[in-house]
């Protein structure tokens, strides 16, 4: 929604509100996703679920949240998406990257190459959806990006190799993203209003909620404070 939009429906958001942002959650259809779209629509955010399944997606819709059925891993599909928000007139304001799963185990000689291309999944639906909004989120009054990574990214194990790996990648993705919110910013003359940030957990089952409070909590803070940093859970 824009800015005008905004106003119409009650006053432009603050730099350090959620209220009235657009949130994308991709991967919106776990538990976390769940989770988000209540907290998000909670904090008077307006949330846009992406998943592959319309039909793990409609109980997201019943909450209050658009819904938009879309593989991540295809960039035609993305871009679409894209296209079909902005006829819209609707604009990102954040990014809540939640595509990924686990498959590990076996020791080395465990890390299958068909596990490493499941896991891989979550990169380039990382890649893609940063690249189709990021105009959108360099726009913004107050952009926040966040994706979930693993403490084993510091300490990763010959069983977990592929998915630490892929996970390593993933917050080199992010930080990059972050270094170019940074540089549009300096070299427009402008103070930083976007920033990346990388959330670590051991595990996310029981983290649900704290996770997309602590998304949500990234408005009340200056994103030079925040951006290119790395929150453990």
């Amino acid at each position: 929604m824009t800015d005008i939009g905004r106003a119409e429906r009650g006053g432009a958001a603050g730099p350090r509100d959620v209220a009235g942002r657009t949130v994308l959650i991709a991967g919106a259809t776990s538990a976390s996703g769940a989770a988000a779209v209540r907290v998000l629509l909670d904090a008077g955010a307006e949330p846009i679920a992406v998943g592959r399944d319309a039909g793990k997606l409609a109980p997201l819709a019943t909450l209050g949240a658009r819904v938009e059925a879309c593989d991540l891993a295809s960039a035609a599909e993305i871009g679409a998406l894209a296209a079909r928000l902005r006829a819209d007139d609707v604009r990102v304001d954040g990014v809540l990257h939640l595509v990924g799963g686990w498959r590990g185990g076996g020791g080395l000689a465990g890390q299958t190459d068909t596990d490493y291309r499941f896991l891989e999944t979550g990169l380039t639906a990382l890649r893609h959806v940063t690249r189709a909004f990021d105009a959108d989120l360099r726009a913004a009054a107050s952009a926040r990006l966040a994706i979930v990574s693993s403490t084993a990214v510091a300490r990763p194990l010959a069983g977990g190799a592929n998915y630490a790996t892929v996970k390593a990648a993933e917050e080199a993705w992010a930080r990059a993203v972050a270094q170019g919110f940074a540089k549009a910013a300096r070299d427009a003359g402008d103070p930083l209003r976007a920033a990346s940030v990388i959330f670590r957990v051991k595990a996310l089952a029981g983290l649900e909620d704290r996770l997309a409070e602590a998304y949500a909590g990234l408005w009340e803070r200056d994103a030079a404070e925040i951006n290119d940093t790395v929150v453990e859970l």
